[in-house]
C-alpha cells in the first residue's frame, strides 16, 4: 500500500497513546507553556456473551474481574511480556551497565488518567519514563520543536505521542524519528510492517496486544475468521497484517454496514476498532467467539473493562510498548558499535603525459562526504558538513568507539629535502590509496592543513600531487574549514589583551582597575569564574569582592608585565618578512605605551601546536589557559588565564578542534587537521585525527600520518613530543627519498640546476644522508621501509641503486613508488611491504628522559640525531633554560627550531655533516603546548616571499569561477 494512503488513513485514527510521565526507576515531568488539546484512548477487552445475555467462559483469555481464572490467564500474558522485556534489559546492561532505556511521552495538558498504567509497567520492567506536558492549545510548530529535541537526545529511546488526532499531522509524523517511533505510527514504520520487514521498525503495541489475545484464544483460531469493525487507518492495517500472518482470515466491516449483525454472528473473533458510542448487542455474539473492544473512552463505562490492570488491554498494550522501547534501545546500542567498512573506491584512468594536479583533481568527482562517512562507519550525528565534499567530525566518535582496538600506526617521514620537498604528502596519499583501493585494507591518511604561506610562496599546495592527492585540491589548499583563521583570531586576541592590559595598568589606580575588572551589575559585584581561578593562584581564597584587602586588590589587578619580556607575538598566515619586527603603540591614544614586537606566521602560533597536541576539548581549554605570554617585573610567568582570555580562546577554537574529513582521488578517507610548521613547531597533524582514524579503521586497518621535513626534524618531534602526548606508538616508518635529493646530498648541484645521470652522486647521497636518516629511525626502535618517490627523469639504474643501498643501510625494505603517475596501483608494492613490516614486533623507545635538564636534552638531540659534536648556548639561551627550570618547566620535551635543509644548522651543508657545534641563540617556551623550543642559528619564525612567488600563477576565471595555477 502506498505510504500516502497510509498517512491519509492514519489521520482518521483516534489517538491510542499513553500519557508520559515518569522516570520509573526515575520519573521526570516537564510542563511547557505551549498548547495542544489532548484526548486519550482507553483500550478495553470484553468477553463474548451468549444469546441469552449471560457471560460464557472467556475464550479470549484476557480476563474480567468477576472471573478469577480468566484474570489469571490474562495476567500471565502480561507477565510473559514483562519477563521477556526485563531479561532483555538485563542483557543490555551486561553489555553496557550505564544504559537505561527511556520512554519520552509527549502529551497535551496535565491529565494523568492514562499515565498510571505505564508507570506501573515501567516499575516492573526497570524502564525510565519522562513526561513532557504541552498546554492544550498549541501549534504544530510547538510540537515539532519538542519532537526535534527528543529526536536529538541520545538518552531517549522511544517517543510516544499522546496527542489528539488532529495534532498528529503529516509534518509531525515526518519529524518523528522512525527509530524512536515505538508506536509504529510513522509512514516508514507502517510501510515496514506491511512489507513484513520488522528488523528496524516497530509493531504498534495495541496491535501486538490484540494479536496476543487472539493467538491465545481457548479454541485455536488458525484458519478461522476474524472480523475487524471500524478503524479505517494504520491501526486496522497493522492488526490486519499481524492476524493474516498468523494464519487467520480477516474480514472488514463498517459500523454502518447493513450486514454487520450477520458478519458478527459468523465470525470466530471480532475486533471492534474506533468504537465511539457504538455497541454490539450480546445476542449478536456466537457462543465461544472472542470479542475485543478498542474503545476510546474519555469517561469510564461501568460495563467496559476499563483501566484496571487486571482487565482490559491497557496492561498488555503498555507491556508491548515498553518492549518496543527496550528493542529501540538495543538497536541504538548496536548502532553505536564499530561498523565494518563498505568503502567504494573511485576509479582512476591515469593519462600520459600526466596532466596538472588541478586538472586531475577536477576530472574526478568526489563522493558526497556523508556517503563517505557512512562507508567508514561514522554515524550521521557525528558529521558536520561544510558543503558537499568536506565535513567536521565530532569527537564523540572516540567515546563511542573507546573499546575498539586501534589499527596499525604508520609514519611517513623523509630524508633531508630540497626546497621543493620530496613528496611525503604524495607518498602518504599514494600509500593509503594502495592499501584501501588495491589491497582492500581499511586505511586512513592524516595530513596537516597547508598554510597559505607556502601555498602562495615557494612550495605551493600540500594536497599531494599527480594521481595521489586529496580532492578537491582547491578546497584543501585554500581556507578549508577555517581552522587557521580561528587560530589567527585567537592568537591576536591574546596579543590585543596583553597591550590593552598594560595600557590600563599604566594609566589607572588599583581602585579604578578593580572597579572596572569587577563591575557592579544591578548593585551586585562578583568575580567571574576565571577571576576566581586567578585569586586562587595568588593564594587568595576569597570569593566576595568586598572582602579583599588593598594588598590583595593590588596583587589581583596588577599583572605588571615587563614589556621587554613579553614572548607573545601576533600572527598572520602570509609570508611577510617585513613583519618580523614592528613597533606598536605609536598612536597618541596609547599614551606612550610604545614597544617593539613582531609577527610570526599563523601556523607557528602556540595555539596551532596546542590544537595538534590536545586530546579533548577540555584538554585544549586547559592548555590554552596555561600559555605563558610573558613575565612580570617580579619574574613571575603571566598566562592567558591571568589575562582572563582563555575561556574566550576556547570559544574561538571549539570548532577548529574537530578534524576535517576529505578523500583521495580513489575515494580513501583523509583527516586534515592542524598544520604546525615542522622547523618551527613540531610539524605533525593532530593527535585527535590520528586517534579517531585508528579507531575507525579497526584492528587490522592502517592509519598513515606524515611528519614534516626530514626525519631529523618532523619525525624526531613526532616521537619525542607527539607520541608522549598521545600515548600512541607507530608500527613502521616510511622514509621517502628521491634521486634528485640524493644527488644533491652526494655532492651534486642544487635542485633546479641540471644534473645528468650520475650513479656516483646517488651512491654518495645514499651513504650519507639516507644512511643517517635510517639510523635516526632506528634510534627509536621502529622498522623503516624506504619509499623511492620516482620522477619521470629518474633512470631504472638510479632507482635500483637507491633500493639496494637502503637495504644495506638497515631498511626492512626499499621500493620504487609510481603513485604520481599511476595512483594507488603505483604504490602497491610499498603497501605490501608496509603491511609485512607492521606485523613484526618493534622495540619503541624515546630518545631521552624528560626529567634530565633542558641543556642535556638539547645536547642529546644535537649529537645523536644531527651528528653535532656539541651545543653552544648563547648567554640569553642559558639564562632562559635556567629560568624555565626555576619555574618548573624543565621536564618538558624539546622542540628544536632548525633549518630543514640540512642535518646541521647550516642550510648549505648537505649529506651528513659532522664536526660542528650547534649554536642555540635563544630558547622559548610553549607551556600550553607542552614543550621548550630552542632557536638554532638564524632560524626565523616568519618566512619571507621569494623573488617570484607562486601567486604569479594563481588566478580566477570570473565567468566559471575556476581557479588556475594551484599545484
Amino acid at each position: 500500500m502506498k505510504l500516502a494512503l497510509i498517512r491519509s488513513a492514519y489521520m482518521s485514527l483516534r489517538a491510542h497513546q499513553v500519557r508520559p510521565g515518569s522516570r520509573f526507576t526515575g520519573f521526570s515531568r516537564r510542563c511547557l507553556p505551549i498548547g495542544i488539546t489532548s484526548s486519550r484512548l482507553s483500550l478495553r477487552a470484553a468477553s463474548a456473551t451468549s444469546s441469552t445475555g449471560t457471560n460464557p467462559k472467556l475464550t479470549g483469555n484476557f480476563g474480567v474481574q468477576s472471573q478469577k481464572g480468566d484474570e489469571s490467564d490474562y495476567d500471565n500474558h502480561v507477565r510473559k511480556v514483562v519477563q521477556s522485556t526485563r531479561e532483555a534489559i538485563v542483557t543490555l546492561q551486561k553489555r553496557n551497565p550505564a544504559i537505561q532505556p527511556l520512554l519520552a511521552i509527549l502529551q497535551a495538558g496535565e491529565d494523568d488518567s492514562m499515565l498510571e498504567i505505564n508507570k506501573k509497567m515501567a516499575v516492573k520492567i526497570g524502564l525510565n519514563i519522562t513526561q513532557i506536558c504541552l498546554v492544550k492549545e498549541c501549534s504544530e510548530d510547538d510540537i515539532v520543536e519538542e519532537l526535534l529535541k527528543l529526536n536529538d537526545d541520545p538518552k531517549v529511546h522511544g517517543i510516544y505521542l499522546h496527542l489528539p488526532p488532529a495534532s498528529i499531522t503529516s509534518r509531525v509524523l515526518n519529524t518523528l524519528k522512525p527509530e524512536k517511533d515505538i508506536e509504529g505510527i510513522s509512514d516508514l514504520n507502517m510501510g515496514r510492517l506491511i512489507r513484513g520487514d520488522l528488523s528496524k521498525g516497530f509493531v504498534p503495541p495495541l496491535a501486538s496486544a490484540v494479536l496476543d489475545l487472539l493467538e491465545n484464544h481457548d479454541t485455536p483460531l488458525e484458519g478461522k475468521t476474524v472480523l475487524l469493525v471500524g478503524g479505517e487507518g494504520p491501526l486496522q492495517l497493522a492488526v490486519q497484517c499481524l492476524i493474516e500472518r498468523s494464519g487467520m482470515v480477516t474480514l472488514k466491516s463498517h459500523w454502518s454496514s447493513k450486514s454487520l449483525q450477520a458478519q458478527v454472528m459468523q465470525a470466530d473473533a471480532v475486533v471492534l476498532l474506533d468504537v465511539g458510542n457504538m455497541y454490539v448487542p450480546p445476542t449478536w455474539i456466537r457462543p465461544g467467539a472472542a470479542i475485543i473492544y478498542c474503545k476510546p473512552a474519555l469517561e469510564k463505562d461501568e460495563n467496559a473493562f476499563g483501566l484496571s490492570s487486571k482487565s482490559g488491554l491497557e496492561s498488555l498494550t503498555a507491556a508491548y510498548r515498553t518492549q518496543n522501547v527496550v528493542r529501540s534501545c538495543s538497536r541504538w546500542l548496536k548502532g553505536q558499535e564499530y561498523r565494518p567498512w563498505h568503502l567504494r573506491s573511485l576509479k582512476l584512468q591515469p593519462l600520459t603525459p600526466v596532466p596538472s594536479d588541478l586538472e586531475i583533481s577536477r576530472a574526478q568527482i568526489p563522493k558526497p562526504v556523508d556517503q563517505l562517512a557512512e562507508e567508514i562507519g561514522l554515524l550521521p550525528e557525528e558529521l558536520e558538513a561544510y558543503g558537499r565534499s568536506k565535513a567536521k567530525v565530532r569527537l564523540s566518535v572516540l567515546e563511542r568507539l573507546q573499546s575498539q582496538p586501534n589499527g596499525k600506526y604508520i609514519l611517513v617521514a623523509g630524508i633531508t629535502p630540497t626546497p621543493l620537498g620530496e613528496g611525503k604528502s604524495t607518498v602518504t596519499v599514494g600509500l593509503v590509496q594502495a592499501l584501501s583501493a588495491h589491497l582492500r585494507l581499511n586505511s586512513f591518511a592524516c595530513l596537516r592543513q597547508p598554510s597559505q604561506g607556502p601555498t602562495f610562496g615557494v612550495k605551493g599546495g600540500a594536497a599531494g600531487g599527480g594521481y595521489a592527492q586529496v580532492i578537491p585540491m582547491e578546497e584543501f589548499n585554500l581556507h578549508l574549514t577555517g581552522d587557521i583563521h580561528a587560530i589567527t583570531a585567537a592568537n591576536n586576541l591574546v596579543a590585543a589583551a596583553i597591550d590593552a592590559r598594560m595600557l590600563h595598568e599604566a594609566t589607572q589606580s588599583d581602585k579604578a582597575l578593580f572597579n572596572r575588572l569587577v563591575p557592579s551589575v544591578n548593585g551586585v559585584r562578583k568575580f567571574s569564574p576565571i577571576q576566581i581561578s586567578r585569586l586562587q593562584r595568588l593564594g587568595i581564597r576569597k570569593t566576595d569582592p568586598a572582602s579583599l584587602t588593598p594588598e590583595e586588590i593590588n596583587a589581583f589587578v596588577r599583572l605588571d608585565l615587563d614589556p621587554s619580556k613579553i614572548t607573545w607575538q601576533r600572527v598572520v598566515d602570509t609570508n611577510d618578512r617585513f613583519l618580523r619586527k614592528i613597533t606598536v603603540g605609536q598612536a597618541s591614544s596609547e599614551k606612550g605605551q610604545i614597544r617593539e614586537t613582531g609577527f610570526d606566521i599563523a601556523v607557528a602560533s602556540e595555539i596551532m601546536a596546542i590544537l595538534a597536541l590536545a586530546d579533548s576539548l577540555g584538554d585544549m581549554k586547559n592548555r590554552l589557559a596555561r600559555m605563558v605570554v610573558g613575565t612580570s617585573r617580579s619574574g613571575q610567568p603571566i598566562t592567558a588565564e591571568d589575562l582572563g582570555v582563555s575561556g574566550a580562546l576556547a570559544v574561538l577554537m571549539k570548532d577548529a578542534i574537530k578534524p576535517t574529513l576529505m578523500q583521495t582521488l580513489e575515494g580513501t578517507p583523509v583527516f586534515v587537521h592542524a598544520g604546525p610548521f615542522a622547523n618551527i613547531a613540531h610539524g605533525n597533524s593532530s593527535v585527535l585525527a590520528d586517534k579517531l582514524a585508528l579507531k575507525l579503521v579497526g584492528q587490522d586497518g592502517f592509519v598513515v600520518t606524515e611528519a614534516g621535513f626530514g626525519a631529523d626534524i618532523g619525525m624526531e618531534k613526532f616521537f619525542n613530543i607527539k607520541c608522549r602526548a598521545s600515548g600512541l606508538r607507530p608500527s613502521v616508518v616510511v622514509l621517502v627519498a628521491t634521486v634528485r635529493a640524493l644527488k644533491m646530498h652526494g655532492g651534486g648541484p642544487n635542485v633546479g640546476q641540471h644534473s645528468a645521470v650520475n650513479l656516483s652522486l646517488v651512491a654518495g647521497g645514499c651513504r650519507s644522508n639516507l644512511r643517517k636518516q635510517i639510523q635516526i629511525v632506528h634510534l627509536f626502535g621502529v622498522p623503516v621501509v624506504v619509499a623511492v618517490n620516482v620522477f619521470k627523469t629518474d633512470t631504472q639504474a638510479e632507482i635500483d641503486l637507491v633500493c639496494q643501498i637502503a637495504k644495506e643501510c638497515g631498511a626492512s625494505d626499499a621500493l620504487p613508488c609510481n603513485h604520481w603517475a599511476q595512483g594507488g596501483r603505483g604504490c602497491s608494492e610499498l603497501a605490501q611491504a608496509v603491511k609485512e613490516a607492521a606485523s613484526k614486533p618493534s622495540d619503541y623507545q624515546f630518545l631521552y628522559n624528560t626529567e634530565v635538564s633542558a641543556d642535556n636534552k638539547i645536547r642529546t638531540i644535537a649529537q645523536r640525531v644531527y651528528g653535532a659534536d656539541d651545543i653552544e648556548l648563547s648567554p640569553e639561551a642559558k639564562t632562559k633554560t635556567d629560568y624555565y627550570h626555576q619555574q618548573g618547566y624543565g621536564s618538558l620535551p624539546i622542540c628544536m627550531a632548525k633549518t630543514h635543509l640540512s642535518l646541521s644548522h647550516m642550510p648549505d651543508k648537505k649529506g651528513a655533516p659532522t664536526g660542528f657545534v650547534l649554536p642555540i641563540r635563544d630558547v622559548r617556551a610553549s607551556i600550553g603546548a607542552g614543550f621548550i623550543y630552542p632557536l638554532v642559528g638564524t632560524m626565523s619564525t616568519m618566512p619571507g616571499l621569494p623573488t617570484r612567488p607562486c601567486f604569479y600563477d594563481i588566478d580566477l576565471d570570473p565567468v566559471t569561477e575556476e581557479i588556475t595555477g594551484l599545484f
